[in-house]
């Protein structure tokens, strides 16, 4: 649908908030424009958009006007056309907190643990971005890269082991909204892209797939992705220590 408004997404492309994002975008039949940001890189000027410390992705410039995070743009997309609805009216309140819930609980272990795995394994990184096999200089920026998300993101092999631990009930949760029908309906939802999301990122990490097997959040999550990969780090990744064997 034409937009009566310029929408420009600054994404990282695999970003699985900015997927949430692109998802609502499409779901309410929006164009807009991609503006592709390389992770580290326009510092000052995404500091400018969505101010100081603020360099995280998504954010969205709508006629110039900046939004920051992936809940603050889809509630503000709501806004400028509320058909069909991301916050259905019959259960707008409950969606709200399950957005919020999944944005706040759930969605940096979608960061934590496929860096995690990578730390481990460097070389898959390139299973991730599409690329069958890294060729030596890829390799050496994965190692690069790895460090890096370790050290921003604040992981260690502890928290790793915490971290997986504490996911089974992260699930049971998810598990509950859907059988309380909150996500997981005929019709996606704001709840469903933004807990979707991270649940579709984790299901690429071949050492949890145990732990999604006969889920309702997992149906959820692939009814709202249909197209995400899954299972693209292969079991073996992690050390059997951070699956509590």
């Amino acid at each position: 649908m034409q937009s009566p408004h310029r929408l420009v997404l600054q994404q990282y492309s695999i970003s699985h908030p900015c997927r949430a994002v692109r998802a609502a975008l499409q779901f309410k039949g929006l164009e807009y424009e991609i503006d592709e940001v390389v992770p580290g890189t326009r510092r000052d000027e995404i500091e400018a958009n969505y101010g100081a410390g603020h360099t995280t992705m998504p954010g969205m410039l709508i006629d110039g006007e900046p939004v920051h995070t992936s809940v603050a743009i889809m509630r503000r997309l709501e806004e400028l056309q509320p058909d069909p609805p991301l916050y259905p009216a019959d259960k707008g309140d409950a969606v709200r907190d399950a957005e919020e819930w999944g944005d706040g609980e759930l969605q940096d272990l979608g960061r934590r643990l496929p860096w995690g795995a990578l730390r481990f394994r460097p070389q898959a990184a390139g299973a991730l971005a599409g690329i069958e096999e890294l060729r030596p200089k890829g390799i050496d920026a994965a190692f690069d890269s790895t460090f890096r998300a370790w050290r921003y993101h604040g992981i260690s092999t502890v928290r790793l082991v915490d971290d997986v631990a504490s996911l089974p009930a992260l699930l049971d949760h998810a598990d509950e909204l859907v059988a309380d029908g909150v996500i997981g309906g005929d019709v996606p939802n704001a709840a469903d892209f933004q807990i979707g999301a991270t649940l579709r990122t984790l299901m690429q990490i071949g050492d949890l797939a145990p732990m999604f097997e006969g889920r309702p959040c997992a149906d959820m999550a692939r009814r709202a992705f249909p197209d995400w990969s899954e299972h693209t780090l292969p079991a073996g990744v992690y050390p059997a220590v951070v699956l509590g064997a």
